[in-house]
């Protein structure tokens, strides 16, 4: 008789769990999507199931801080919608990420099904020890690859915030601001934030 996941665990079975999925390079959408509900951040690229560590509490606040500026504009100018992690994000068959937050504009909103968002206007990652050199080098090609509009790097150690837009399948930098500045989107004409009210200063 087959035995869950729940028992297996219960039975400290750890191989016989592993056994269960696929090895890294082998993943598949199918077998992503069949995995348990968890709030863990858990991302798919090239075949490869990706785990991230939970984020900081000054990771949370700043996101909370930008979820809420950027979805109130969103909402009080009826735009589209605002969404954040953990929600998956499908740019294309098999890649699957988890950005912090995410706009879909109301022309796009075809996009969006109850299982994932499809490739989203603007994205927001927060940078972390362990995710700087994935948000900056894989996640940046993808994004770009995918039509993603634009993408904002928010930088806690540094305290600056970075915006690239879109420009013939490529980013360039709109602007880097950071103490006593203000950051501006393209894509969301209008919006804007003080740097130092994101990072609480």
């Amino acid at each position: 008789m087959a035995q869950t996941l729940e028992e297996l665990k219960a039975e400290g079975k750890t191989l016989e769990i592993l056994d269960l999925f696929p090895t890294q390079g082998k993943w598949t959408e199918e077998a992503y999507f069949s995995l348990p509900e968890t709030n863990r951040i858990i991302e798919l690229s090239e075949g490869r199931l990706i785990i991230t560590p939970a984020p900081t509490t000054e990771h949370q606040e700043i996101s909370s801080r930008l979820h809420l500026l950027i979805g109130n504009f969103v909402l009080s100018n009826n735009l589209g919608k605002v969404c954040y992690s953990p929600l998956d994000v499908r740019l294309w068959p098999g890649t699957i990420r988890q950005p912090d937050i995410v706009f879909m504009s109301n022309e796009h909103k075809d996009r969006i099904t109850e299982r994932y968002w499809g490739v989203p206007d603007l994205v927001m990652e927060i940078l972390s020890e362990s995710t700087e050199k994935q948000d900056r080098t894989e996640k940046f090609y993808e994004y770009g690859k995918a039509g993603v509009l634009e993408y904002w790097i928010v930088d806690l150690s540094e305290q600056t915030i970075e915006v690239f837009v879109l420009h013939r399948g490529a980013y360039k930098l709109l602007g880097k601001w950071g103490t006593g500045e203000v950051a501006y989107s393209k894509v969301l004409a209008g919006f804007q934030v003080a740097v130092d009210g994101v990072f609480g200063g």
